[in-house]
């Protein structure tokens, strides 16, 4: 996390590549020889990765993404659980070999940690209640010193709020700090805020499932793209990149959109 949080807008890659090419991509990607690999996440970023309320299993686009990566490069994942605070410095200490919760590419993070390539592109929209009518975009949310924007802290949608929505004050008492993405939506749902910033498809998953309690509005407030994390100077960033340029170039990034963006509905 994060991370820019707005429509998921899933990058678009094209999907008609013959299998032979596809096969022959695959047959020029890395072996690591069934090593195992320990990727961490924080479970709390639907679509992306969430518990299922139904089972109770961590499921969601990046653990579909991991699982088809570890299959093209014959290694086995296991799976740790940290909150978003303490994944980046986690992962630089190379406590983990991999980071994945919808991670936005940036500078100052690469100063501590290794990117993949984007496997996402996002864009951020705002995420209000479905009677909202007190403010339609940014500015006018603004204007309205009574009106409240919850956010996780360190996370692309709280700078967005700080110096996209409000005054470039970190400190103001407008933004309503919670230690989950899904504690912000849950403070919106009850009305402890007014306004959450997402990426859009991450909102639309919460649209959809519950229409007579959230919307979205606006226009995108800008773009961002994710990214798995290393330890500097890991050994892991290349073969990722080849099976992630892979999965793009045979159409298995589209299918995933697809799956998690359009077809599942969070909640059901």
């Amino acid at each position: 996390m994060t991370r820019f949080t707005p429509f998921l807008q899933a990058a678009s890659f094209a999907i008609g590549v013959i299998a032979l090419g596809a096969k022959s991509q695959a047959a020029e990607l890395p072996d690591l020889e069934g090593r195992e690999v320990v990727v961490v996440t924080e479970n709390a970023y639907p679509p992306l990765q969430f518990i299922d309320p139904k089972s109770g299993n961590a499921i969601g686009w990046e653990y579909d993404a991991m699982a088809e990566i570890a299959k093209r490069l014959n290694m086995t994942v296991a799976y740790e659980n940290v909150s978003w605070d303490a994944m980046i410095p986690a992962v630089s200490e190379g406590q983990y070999e991999v980071g994945m919760t919808g991670i936005t590419i940036r500078d100052d993070r690469k100063e501590k940690v290794d990117f993949s390539d984007a496997y996402m592109r996002s864009e951020m929209f705002m995420l209000v209640g479905a009677k909202e009518d007190r403010f339609t975009d940014a500015k006018s949310f603004a204007a309205n010193d009574d009106l409240l924007v919850g956010a996780q802290p360190g996370t692309t949608p709280f700078y967005v709020a700080v110096y996209e929505v409000l005054d470039g004050n970190e400190a103001n008492s407008r933004i309503k700090l919670f230690e989950t993405f899904g504690a912000s939506v849950q403070a919106l749902r009850a009305g402890d805020v007014d306004l959450v910033l997402t990426d859009g498809t991450a909102g639309q998953g919460y649209v959809t499932a519950n229409p007579d309690t959230f919307k979205l509005i606006g226009d995108p407030l800008g773009s961002e793209d994710f990214g798995f994390i290393f330890p500097k100077g890991s050994d892991m960033v290349a073969p990722i990149n080849a099976a992630i340029a892979s999965m793009k170039e045979d159409g298995t990034i589209d299918a995933l959109n697809k799956k998690w963006f359009l077809d599942y509905k969070l909640g059901q």
